[in-house]
């Protein structure tokens, strides 16, 4: 079977959260789909290794942040690629809650709807939920993410990592880090038992971009203090164009 195929399927991207008892959490999904109409009904789909599925299944409520095309990859990674169960994903944010007190996207997401759980089965690997929709609000008129826009992303974000320093493999799944540049073929995360397959690599930090200070001529040396050279700059000593500056870095 090409997985490929399967692929082709039409998501959207979304951070899933909930709250039972005085426990708040929240992940990213891309399975969600409206099941019904009167009542409107929507069913999703979470894994259920994820500290969030686990919460739902106790508490029987979840919001449904839906993400837009100004999301940015640290949102991905904070609520996609570590567990609820190590660290508070919520803790030092300042994200809206609604009345039952789950937070949610206020930020980077175009709507947010609510649910209760009616239903739900169990599918091996995921649970699958049917929520009637309690709630629902318009936050942005940006476009909402697809999942396909969010692999375009990915695939660009990983192409300039490419030449960057390898030092562990995280699991996308629960989050444990194997350190080491080569994860083993037959590794399984000692948390969820996943394969390699489900690690990605962790990059050595990129160096932070310089401060430009300056601009120095090519030509004689003469130099320009300030970040940004005219664009119809000429230099005073040779009268050469501001093509013929290179920028001068913050030591």
């Amino acid at each position: 079977m090409d997985k490929k195929a399967i692929y082709a399927l039409s998501y959207g991207v979304f951070m899933l959260s909930t709250k039972s008892g005085e426990t708040v959490n929240g992940c990213i999904t891309n399975t969600c789909m409206q099941v019904a109409g009167s009542p409107t009904r929507i069913a999703i789909a979470a894994i259920n290794q994820n500290y969030t599925c686990e919460l739902i299944k106790k508490s029987g409520i979840f919001d449904l942040s839906i993400l837009d095309e100004s999301y940015s990859m640290d949102t991905i990674k904070h609520f996609g690629f570590q567990s609820g169960r190590n660290v508070d994903k919520f803790a030092g944010r300042n994200d809206p809650v609604d009345a039952d007190g789950i937070p949610y996207l206020g930020k980077e997401a175009c709507s947010l709807i609510k649910a209760k759980v009616v239903n739900s089965i169990d599918l091996g690997t995921h649970t699958l939920f049917i929520g009637e929709v309690t709630d629902a609000v318009v936050l942005s008129d940006k476009k909402p993410l697809t999942y396909a826009k969010y692999q375009e992303d990915k695939k660009a974000s990983a192409q300039k990592k490419e030449e960057r320093k390898i030092i562990a493999w995280k699991c996308k799944i629960c989050g444990y880090e194997y350190q080491g540049a080569e994860l083993p073929k037959d590794f399984e995360c000692p948390i969820c038992e996943h394969p390699a397959s489900d690690f990605e690599p962790v990059y050595e930090e990129a160096p932070a971009p310089k401060k430009i200070v300056g601009w120095r001529c090519k030509i004689c040396k003469y130099e320009f203090r300030g970040e940004v050279l005219p664009a119809d700059f000429e230099c005073p000593i040779c009268e050469h164009p501001a093509s013929d500056f290179e920028p001068i870095y913050e030591d």
